[in-house]
């Protein structure tokens, strides 16, 4: 049966009947005694967390869950309710709406603040570089809706440094991620500030996460805020309510009407 048994393969979870150990703790002590982040964080990377990093860790997931009926994600998972979905498939089809453009700079924050930080040309040289491979757009910087702060990223800023302070990291992204606001200030000539990504990120990349984790997460997080919304529309009804209110309509570009 080796054959059938390595066919998949773990480290995460062991289980027999009667018998759960999730990274080899059995699952009954660790009920009660790991708060949801602790544990999120256990299943990724295989040990416990410093209480200093849970509570940054807790903080980055607290800061993302939700951005209102505007986001697309919570947009989709309430007009999916109103089609007559259950709450999974809603909160599958806004979950889905997560990608590079809606939910994923978080990702690509993280990956930009490691290759600045490996540069040997300093700051300006390796923003240059990254235009240059990546395109125009630094992610975490700059807001369409939040100007010219996202209340979101002081917070977290502050609470990196708190972070620092008790050495649950080192501070070294988030001088990055800082340098990088300033930077981008001076050449646009107006205030750029790091937005609720790009303090995500600076968070995810201090504690040690992959930079595509910072999108899982980011996922897990935002999760929270869709299935809070997806319920409340299950409350309030309505059927089959799309972006708009019916009397609005679309801007027809087609042809004009045939003979």
């Amino acid at each position: 049966m080796n054959d059938v048994a390595d066919w998949w393969q773990t480290a995460i979870i062991d289980m027999e009947p009667g018998r759960i150990e999730v990274r080899g703790e059995p699952i009954q002590s660790l009920i009660g005694e790991l708060s949801f982040p602790e544990m999120i964080w256990l299943m990724i990377r295989g040990d416990r967390p410093s209480s200093a990093q849970a509570r940054l860790f807790e903080a980055a997931l607290v800061s993302a869950v939700d951005h209102g009926p505007q986001a697309p994600s919570i947009a989709a998972a309430r007009m999916a309710v109103t089609c007559g979905l259950p709450l999974n498939n809603a909160m599958a089809s806004a979950v889905n709406m997560l990608g590079d453009v809606h939910g994923g700079a978080g990702e690509q924050a993280v990956m930009m603040y490691h290759f600045i930080d490996a540069h040997s040309g300093g700051l300006e040289n390796a923003m240059d570089d990254w235009i240059a491979t990546y395109g125009k757009i630094l992610p975490g910087f700059g807001h369409r809706f939040h100007s010219p702060t996202d209340p979101r990223a002081p917070r977290l800023m502050e609470l990196v440094t708190e972070a620092v302070d008790a050495g649950a990291c080192s501070g070294r992204f988030m001088k990055t991620g800082q340098d990088v606001e300033a930077a981008l200030s001076a050449r646009k000539g107006k205030p750029v500030p790091m937005n609720i990504d790009g303090a995500t990120a600076v968070i995810y990349a201090e504690l040690g996460f992959e930079a595509p984790l910072a999108r899982g997460l980011f996922c897990l997080s935002r999760s929270v805020g869709i299935l809070a919304h997806a319920w409340e529309q299950s409350q309030q009804g309505g059927r089959n309510k799309g972006p708009t209110p019916p009397q609005y309509r679309w801007t027809y570009t087609g042809k004009p009407p045939q003979d």
